[in-house]
């Protein structure tokens, strides 16, 4: 199972380019990044994230194309199993991990992925330093995938120096 923060779910532009995106915190982060904006989301807090709250939010979100987990929590596969709905929701589903690298079968799932933890000495994904990397993922019919690194399109939208 999966938790979430209902506080700190809203709708934002800047996360995803050319998306209305629904952000939900995920709590259970395994991440220890060095100044973490939230490190209370390494704690078990929040409520259930299952496809009926996914359903609601949605509902009470209209416009929404996205749907981005920020963070991945501990149980693999509720996660996969929430971005399979999504995507049968017609939404792009996105993940944001902290993890330098994510299994393929995470690539397969969603049509955005953000990995690298915050290393404040780089900068946030808007700086041209960053060891972070945001991909959008193209799913071929036969299950592969490509990865297009999109990264850069964060440092040309004036956005240098916010943590995104």
């Amino acid at each position: 199972m999966l938790k979430y923060v209902p506080r700190m779910t809203s709708v934002v532009m800047e996360e995803i380019p050319d998306r209305v995106t629904l952000a939900v915190d995920i709590s259970c982060c395994r991440g220890l990044c060095r100044g973490c904006h939230s490190p209370f989301l390494r704690e078990d807090i929040g409520d259930p994230l299952t496809e009926e709250v996914i359903d609601s939010l949605v509902d009470d979100n209209f416009g929404v194309d996205c749907f981005l987990f920020l963070g991945e929590g501990r149980d693999p596969d509720a996660l996969i199993s929430l971005a399979s709905h999504v995507r049968e929701m017609g939404l792009s589903p996105a993940l944001y991990s902290g993890r330098e690298e994510v299994e393929d079968e995470l690539y397969r799932c969603f049509d955005y992925v953000k990995v690298g933890p915050y290393i404040p000495e780089r900068g946030p994904l808007s700086s041209p330093g960053t060891n972070q990397r945001l991909y959008r993922v193209r799913h071929n019919q036969d299950g592969s995938y490509l990865r297009e690194d999109m990264t850069e399109r964060f440092w040309t939208r004036g956005l240098e120096g916010r943590k995104i």
